[in-house]
């Protein structure tokens, strides 16, 4: 697929936080900065916005899908996705605009969760929490290296590659993580996001045009009409006056 739109960038940013990012990073913080300030009483509250499968399926919870996003584990957790979302979210919505990218965002963060749900619902894993953007973060970094391919970017913000091969690389790590031991992270999550940014971009990216049915049988109509026309115009032995 060709994507001669969206060139190799120079830079990562222009200077400034677009809307969608700097919202993002501004409620991402605050939430995370105010459930940790909450009191303990406040505990059982917090974990209704957390991602679990038992009041997604059962429960119609299906706000988690969403909640859960802005939920974070820790310090470091946080710090990671919010620095990938300025890095790789700043030229993705300078280049779609503020609205394409929080559709974009959110369809794989909800895509991410939905694949988190029906895992564990599959294995019998009822009691799972899962929390944080990481699946949205995913399908951004997803995202940067099909438009951006050829773009050098830091890889764990420390190694210079192309970004191409950075979402090769996370993504084989991911898949291996899924199939291996329990360690705690939602890989399937991760795969999920990209695997939603990917469906999406596929969509958008050339734009695909299903065939023109309805065209293609006017002109079928059109061409018959056209052959009893001239079957009726030589059983009539020539073309009358009235015909250009």
């Amino acid at each position: 697929m060709r994507y001669a739109r969206y060139p190799s960038r120079s830079s990562f940013f222009y200077g400034y936080f677009p809307a969608g990012v700097k919202w993002l990073l501004i409620v991402n913080t605050a939430v995370y900065i105010l459930t940790g300030l909450a009191p303990r009483s406040f505990e059982a509250d917090i974990a209704v916005l957390a991602l679990a499968p038992v009041a997604v399926v059962y429960h119609l919870a299906f706000w988690q899908l969403a909640t859960y996003l802005f939920l974070h584990g820790g310090v470091w957790h946080l710090l990671f996705n919010m620095l990938t979302l300025w890095m790789f979210g700043v030229p993705l919505e300078q280049d779609w605009g503020t609205r394409r990218f929080l559709k974009y965002y959110f369809l794989c963060g909800i895509g991410a969760g939905l694949c988190d749900v029906a895992l564990h619902a599959a294995m019998g894993d009822w009691g799972t929490r899962t929390i944080g953007a990481s699946g949205a973060i995913f399908g951004l970094l997803l995202a940067f290296g099909v438009l951006y391919p050829n773009q050098t970017v830091l890889m764990n913000f420390l190694f210079p590659i192309k970004a191409k091969y950075m979402v090769i690389i996370y993504g084989v790590i991911e898949l291996w993580m899924s199939i291996g031991p329990n360690t705690g992270v939602s890989s399937i999550a991760h795969l999920g996001g990209m695997l939603f940014g990917y469906v999406y971009l596929k969509g958008r990216w050339p734009a695909w045009r299903m065939p023109d049915a309805l065209g293609a049988y006017r002109q079928w109509r059109l061409q018959r009409a056209k052959r009893k026309f001239q079957v009726y115009m030589r059983k009539q032995g020539g073309r009358g006056p009235w015909v250009n």
